[in-house]
Parts: structure tokens; C-alpha cells; sequence
């Protein structure tokens, strides 16, 4: 089973894009102007999960669980602050904004051989609902994204 280090991943930010009610896919995206935010150093969890939608079938004695809606869970992200970065300032902003905004996941897994290898992306809207300073040893920013799409997935690839 291969594994690789997440060392050399990168998060960036686009501009606001409206919901949809359908899944989006990766060409929803090919407008955007990506903006790297620097200095990641937590990248969190992202993916959905499904609501539980419960029954307690007296007869039975037991409770059946069916999924309900898919819901993606809130990211946190922490970077080193630097209050100059184009992608800080950028996230930033996206936070005062009541829109969603494009965000791309770039891991860095991309095959050793191959005509011009890519590494895998994770795409998706988000609000930022929160973006906080801390105060104490190096300072950091800590961003809170709530995601409102599915995760638009591409996989590492030779070319």
C-alpha cells in the first residue's frame, strides 16, 4: 500500500461562486484565478456525512438507520500569519463577505514518472465563517470554512 506526506501540499483561495442545486464537477472551476494562501500548517478534514434518520421499531426492538442528507463537515485551517500574503488577505476578505467562495486542495502525490505528472486536487464552495488572529508564540490565523458543495475530486496522474 503506498502512502505519501502531505509536505508540499498547497490551499488556495478563487473568487465567489454562486450554489448550485446540482453536484459541481471539475469545469465548474476552470474560471478561476487561484490565489495560493501561504503557510499552511493544519489542513483539517474534509468530506461529507450523512445526516442519521432514525426509527425505533417497537416490534422488532431495534433501531433502523437510513442516510439522510449529505452534509460536509466545517474545516479549520491554521497558517503562520503573515499579514502581506495575497492568499491571507484574500481569505480575509472572504470572511467579510456574506458569498461563497472557490477553494482548491493541491496535494502534493503526483507520479515520479510520466509525461508531465499532476498531482490530485480537491475543489469546493465555502463561507468562511471565521478568521481569528492568535496571540500567543507565533502568530498564527485560524480559519473556519463551511463548505456548500460536494467535494470535486481529481486524481494524481503520469500526464
Amino acid at each position: 500500500m503506498a502512502f505519501y506526506s502531505i509536505k508540499g501540499s498547497k490551499w488556495s483561495i478563487g473568487g465567489a461562486l454562486a450554489m448550485k442545486s446540482a453536484d459541481f464537477v471539475s469545469g465548474d472551476f476552470t474560471s478561476q484565478t487561484w490565489v495560493e494562501i501561504k503557510e499552511p500548517e493544519v489542513m483539517g478534514a474534509i468530506g461529507d456525512t450523512f445526516a442519521e434518520l432514525a426509527f425505533d421499531n417497537v416490534t422488532d426492538g431495534r433501531t433502523k438507520v437510513a442516510k439522510g442528507n449529505r452534509k460536509a463537515g466545517a474545516i479549520e485551517l491554521t497558517f503562520a500569519l503573515d499579514p502581506t500574503d495575497p492568499g491571507q488577505l484574500a481569505l480575509r476578505a472572504a470572511f467579510l463577505s456574506e458569498s461563497d467562495f472557490a477553494f482548491k486542495i493541491e496535494l502534493a502525490d503526483k507520479p515520479t514518472a510520466g509525461a508531465a505528472p499532476k498531482n490530485s486536487t480537491r475543489m469546493f464552495i465555502a463561507k468562511v465563517m471565521a478568521c481569528n488572529d492568535t496571540t500567543d508564540g507565533i502568530g498564527k490565523l485560524v480559519a473556519t470554512l463551511q463548505p456548500n458543495s460536494n467535494l470535486v475530486v481529481t486524481h494524481a496522474s503520469p500526464t
